[in-house]
This record gives C-alpha cells, sequence and structure tokens, in this order.
C-alpha cells in the first residue's frame, strides 16, 4: 500500500503539472473561480517558495537534500505501525519525488495553483505542495492519537 501510495502521488503530480506545462501561458493567471486562479510559475526553493533566494540556480543541491529528506520519511513509512502515520509518510515521500523529478528535468518545481483574496496571494503551489501539506497533518493526527492512549489514566479521588 505504502508504495502504492507514493507512486500514485508522484504520478498525478507529474501528470498536473504536464497539463499546466502545455495549457497555461508563464506568470498570466487562468480564473477558474474567485478566489482561485491557474498561474504557471517555476520554483527554485522549496515547498511555497521558501529558501528560494537561497537556492536560486542550485537545482541539484537542492535536489540532493531533498532526496536525502526524501530517503529518511521513506524509511519511516516502512516503519510506521499506525495507517495514518503510514499514509501521510508516503504522501510526503509521493510529493518529493514529484517535486525531486522537475529539479533534475528543469532546474525548478513547475507551480501553476494559485489561492487568493483581493490582492493578497498565498504562495503558487502544486499537487506535491498538497500531498506533502496533507501527509504532515497525517503524521500530526497519528501522533496526537497515540499520545492519548499512552498518557496514563489519572486518579482522580
Amino acid at each position: 500500500m505504502i508504495v502504492v501510495l507514493i507512486a500514485a502521488t508522484a504520478l498525478a503530480d507529474q501528470l498536473t503539472k504536464a497539463a499546466a506545462l502545455l495549457n497555461l501561458p508563464l506568470g498570466q493567471p487562468v480564473a477558474v473561480m474567485p478566489g482561485f486562479n491557474l498561474r504557471l510559475g517555476f520554483n527554485e526553493g522549496a515547498s511555497f517558495g521558501m529558501l528560494s533566494g537561497v537556492m536560486a540556480g542550485k537545482p541539484l543541491l537542492m535536489a540532493a537534500l531533498t532526496g536525502a529528506l526524501t530517503l529518511v520519511f521513506a524509511v519511516m513509512a516502512f516503519r510506521a505501525r499506525h495507517p495514518f502515520e503510514r499514509a501521510g509518510f508516503a504522501l510526503v515521500v509521493g510529493g518529493a519525488l514529484g517535486n525531486i523529478v522537475d529539479r533534475l528535468r528543469q532546474g525548478a518545481v513547475t507551480d501553476f495553483l494559485d489561492l487568493f483574496w483581493q490582492d493578497w496571494h498565498w504562495p503558487t503551489f502544486n499537487v506535491a505542495d498538497i500531498a506533502i501539506t496533507l501527509g504532515a497533518v497525517c503524521i500530526l493526527a497519528a501522533s496526537l492519537r497515540s499520545r492519548r492512549r499512552k498518557e496514563p489514566v489519572l486518579d482522580r479521588r
């Protein structure tokens, strides 16, 4: 199940990025609904544009760093006992692999999802970023649930 979820996540990410690259004009918004546009862009930093100035022009370094973290998360996925935790790590690994492919293929990650309110825009993102965020939520949920089970029962006499 872990390998299937990793592969499905990376594939969904790459297919949606390919569609964006083929169909969207660079940097020009395509309105979908109020508060949501499709806007093709490229990110040389981490998720949501973090560290883009520091990592600009260093796609192989960014891919190597991301790859090392991805390997750690993959090992954690196979060692995890809770299904939410396994799924969470698999989503993180699949999303990271999708972004690593972009860095190796084109030197930057393809982003195209643009959420906004009036003049404020969330950093443009992609399906890999959604998977990584959802994976982190699953890991956190599994962690909180297992913590509640391990807490000692207090005697309220």
